[in-house]
């Protein structure tokens, strides 16, 4: 019996894919677990953050129950107290907000590059130039390219801030040769299993150069402990457990492959989208005569594609469309923070940061994953153009 490719669905992202390439590795490991019982903290924990330090070129890593708890872990052990205010982007995900409420400070929203939709180095300083007691700045690598660090680090230097790394969406990711996760005083990364390295559950993990950081990271997530039953302060239970470090030691040693499977998926994405039609040379804007605009990447980041993200002319109805054509795509993120209910205590209105307001309506995500094959991405591209076409 034959059936058309077309009724084949096209996901989003296909993790059974992935898991088929790795799985009797995965299996080794978790039966290596098992066997040892030592299921908190241990050996596998130990190598997990002794080779993701030396994959990410950082002193330290410090596993974590997840990417929120990665960031909250970070901004504390970096000094983020109450009342404190930290500078972010309104369009990420609400995690890097609300990490810095979690520490009783005050999250300061500045616009985005419309460019690349990562924070803004000039909306910063306005930002800066505007607010009282801003200790921190929270630059997140969006789909996986690396916010603009010199702008950055010239401005915490000029203003004596620290930098804490929202990488959640980075791991592989470079500035300038350097990877994401080196470039502040500390870094949060997510293992989330939607991520370029992930794990198979919630996971985290928290990166500096700094050794006191790093052990004050250690004593946050142990209930503010370093020895049993001793509290030198009120942590957290935020550890790594021992099954999840020995699934992220497997597929680490896979994660340049994927990134580069991802960074040539998205060349061909670029490629055949040129080719549609569909878009002008790095336009920032769409219409009925351009409908679709690529993000830009710029020439200092090496950029991982955690995500494949444009602009969409009337992208409720493109996405709507694709759905019927069994085409899987997502939008990250609808609502910018700065308009979230919870956050309204903030004082911000709709205006306040219009480039992360148009993001929120235009952003279009696509099927984008290291085995994601050519046709699939040609399917998604020709339904595209069909859509604009009628």
């Amino acid at each position: 019996m034959s059936f058309s490719t077309q009724s084949v669905p096209v996901p989003m992202l296909d993790l059974k894919r992935q898991y088929a390439s790795i799985q009797a590795d995965v299996a080794a490991a978790v039966e290596r677990v098992l066997t040892s019982q030592y299921l908190i903290g241990g050996p596998e924990l130990d190598a997990f953050e002794r080779e993701s330090a030396a994959y990410l070129a950082v002193r330290d890593c410090a596993g974590c129950a997840s990417g929120t708890d990665a960031l909250w872990l970070a901004m504390a052990a970096a000094g983020v107290k109450p009342g404190d205010r930290v500078i972010t982007s309104p369009f990420t995900f609400f995690a890097s907000a609300s990490s810095i409420t979690r520490c009783g400070a005050i999250p300061v929203f500045a616009d985005i590059d419309p460019e690349t939709f990562n924070l803004d180095p000039a909306a910063v300083e306005s930002a800066i130039a505007k607010s009282a007691s801003i200790t921190a700045i929270l630059p997140v690598h969006l789909y996986g390219q690396c916010a603009d660090m010199d702008a950055f680090s010239a401005l915490a230097q000029r203003h004596k801030l620290d930098i804490v790394e929202d990488a959640a969406q980075a791991f592989g990711a470079t500035w300038r040769g350097k990877k994401a996760g080196s470039l502040g005083r500390a870094a949060a990364f997510s293992f989330y299993p939607t991520k370029n390295l992930s794990a198979a559950g919630d996971a985290g993990a928290v990166t500096t150069n700094d050794a006191e950081l790093a052990a004050h990271v250690r004593r946050l997530r142990n209930h503010g402990s370093r020895e049993r039953y001793y509290h030198e302060e009120i942590g957290w239970n935020s550890r790594l457990d021992a099954l999840q470090a020995a699934v992220l030691r497997v597929k680490l040693k896979h994660i340049d492959n994927w990134n580069s499977s991802r960074r040539t998926i998205a060349s061909r994405y670029d490629s055949l989208f040129t080719a549609s039609g569909l878009t002008k040379s790095n336009a920032i804007t769409v219409d009925a005569q351009a409908p679709v605009a690529l993000l830009q990447t710029r020439s200092e980041a090496f950029h991982i594609y955690h995500q494949y993200v444009v602009r969409a002319h009337r992208r409720d109805e493109l996405r709507a469309f694709l759905t019927q054509r069994d085409i899987g795509s997502e939008i990250y993120y609808p609502v910018p923070l700065h308009l979230q209910q919870s956050f309204a205590y903030l004082g911000y209105k709709a205006g306040d940061f219009p480039e992360a307001e148009r993001a929120a309506r235009e952003c279009l995500a696509l099927p984008i994953f290291p085995e994601l094959r050519d046709d699939e991405q040609a399917r998604v591209v020709s339904a595209i153009t069909d859509f604009y076409s009628q």
